[in-house]
């Protein structure tokens, strides 16, 4: 079916105008919307990866618990599995942005400029072959008005060459529109198979990107399913372990304390029961040595013939006092692990190797309370890091002849002979009950034989070994006596 030329110049005109008016506008429309959505799906790429960064940290914590091992380097594979699927989204969107967004951004200016300078010159050349038209059309009708009634072959002639003329030129008017309209129609569609075909790569790629993304999560589900598939179910490996009979902790003949079944590197987490209510009481230390009668002074006629005596008799009641206090000694024990207390201030911080005095003896749910000879610090520790602790006293086997043999030059003194009045005004040793409520002595002090490890020097006292290095008497001051004792005797 034939078109009529004024039918073939409108499709040209509005074909056009569409491309003018709503494919380039709707181009520009377009880059605006891919641009939101590049950022969008990028923005969504870099919460991806964070979210499976922070997967892959929960993983890692659960790899330390024994039960969840498993579960948390599933954990951390999927992090990374998903974390490579978000970088290969990231990729196809780049060259989303290359290859779509920036051509049609280039495109659009260059196809405006183009359409517009098109369209012009179509309107031109088409104005220009219908006024040529129209004017052979006009001289041929004043041509036939002249030559009404007139026989003269001459207007015959004329009126032949503008039929010609007419005829030439509707030819070509037709041949100028048909090649404007099919000019016009194709660079419509070469507009729209651009589009097209940029799309189509788009999607090629999406494509890939999916088809990879399934290779990597098919084969590895029903391997992370397989993991969770039993969540009631501990591994037969850790309930041997959990099972276990219990190692008994090392400690003195005739006790039994609770061995502690927890994890050495959960012990910082348990929760110890609380700090014992010390009563104030004044420990049987600070008048071990008191005596009920003041002691007399010595004369200077008397004193060359009582130093030997004298010299006999506190040393044995030094060697009583220090067999007495025997017992405590499986009040102390040394560490064997270091332990910190952390932000808990009921706990007792220690190294390895530190001497620990048992405040109570008991132990209370695999917690011991006692008391650092170094720092000074009280609290809770757990009994499986230390083992009990024995001090083997200095001895001096001198000093014991130089007292029996009564070889002293000056008169010794212990003591519990100093300055007892001003004794009984210091600070008392403040002591928790459980101390020595079950070290009552089983004979009196003055029957004892002495012994080599509580005898001293000079006829002073030495500490008890079972203080760890640790002076009880650090808090009582001895003052300064004045005697007139003359009778020492001149070198």
């Amino acid at each position: 079916m034939s078109r009529e030329p004024d039918d073939v110049n409108k499709l040209t005109e509005s074909t056009y105008k569409n491309v003018m008016e709503q494919f380039n506008p709707g181009l520009r429309n377009l880059v605006t919307l891919g641009k939101n959505y590049e950022k969008t799906v990028t923005a969504m790429a870099l919460a991806g990866k964070t979210y499976f960064d922070a997967v892959s940290k929960i993983g890692e914590n659960a790899t330390i618990s024994p039960v969840s091992r498993e579960l948390g380097l599933v954990l951390m594979e999927i992090g990374e599995t998903h974390k490579v699927v978000q970088m290969e989204l990231e990729e196809n969107f780049k060259r989303f942005h290359r290859e779509i967004i920036i051509e049609l951004e280039k495109k659009t200016e260059m196809d405006v400029k183009y359409m517009n300078a098109t369209f012009k010159r179509y309107q031109t050349e088409h104005k220009v072959k219908q006024d040529s038209l129209e004017r052979s059309q006009t001289d041929l009708k004043k041509l036939r008005r002249k030559s009404q009634g007139k026989s003269s072959s001459k207007y015959d002639i004329k009126e032949n060459e503008y039929l010609e003329t007419i005829s030439s030129r509707q030819t070509d008017m037709q041949k100028f529109m048909a090649e404007g309209c099919r000019e016009a129609l194709l660079e419509e569609k070469r507009r729209f198979c651009f589009l097209v075909d940029k799309h189509c790569m788009f999607s090629y790629h999406i494509n890939t990107f999916h088809n990879k993304a399934k290779e990597l999560l098919e084969g590895k589900i029903s391997g992370w399913q397989e993991k969770c598939s039993d969540a009631t179910k501990v591994p037969d490996t850790i309930m041997t372990l959990i099972e276990r009979p219990p190692t008994p902790l090392a400690s003195t003949p005739g006790s039994s304390p609770r061995v502690d079944h927890y994890n050495r590197r959960n012990a910082e987490s348990m929760v110890p029961p609380p700090a014992p209510q010390l009563k104030a009481q004044i420990s049987p230390l600070a008048n071990l040595f008191h005596q009920e009668t003041q002691p007399p002074v010595i004369s200077h006629s008397d004193h060359c013939s009582d130093q030997g005596s004298l010299g006999e008799d506190n040393l044995s009641s030094t060697a009583s006092q220090s067999s007495d206090l025997d017992g405590g000694k499986r009040s102390r024990v040394r560490t064997i692990f270091p332990h910190k207390a952390g932000s808990n201030p009921t706990l007792l911080s220690f190294d390895e190797g530190d001497i620990i005095l048992l405040l109570l003896q008991e132990e209370r749910d695999g917690w011991l309370y006692g008391e650092v000879d170094a720092t000074k610090q009280r609290g809770w520790f757990p009994s499986s890091y230390c083992r009990p602790y024995t001090e083997q006293a200095n001895t001096s086997s001198k000093c014991i002849n130089r007292l029996l043999s009564g070889s002293m030059d000056t008169p010794m003194r212990s003591f519990s002979q100093v300055s007892l009045p001003e004794q009984e005004e210091e600070e008392p040793v403040l002591l928790p009950p459980p101390d020595y409520s079950d070290r009552t002595p089983s004979r009196p002090m003055g029957g004892s034989t002495p012994s080599p490890h509580s005898t001293v020097s000079n006829g002073i006292g030495k500490t008890p070994a079972f203080l760890g290095g640790g002076n009880p008497f650090a808090t009582i001051k001895l003052r300064p006596t004045v005697t007139n004792d003359r009778s020492a005797p001149h070198v």
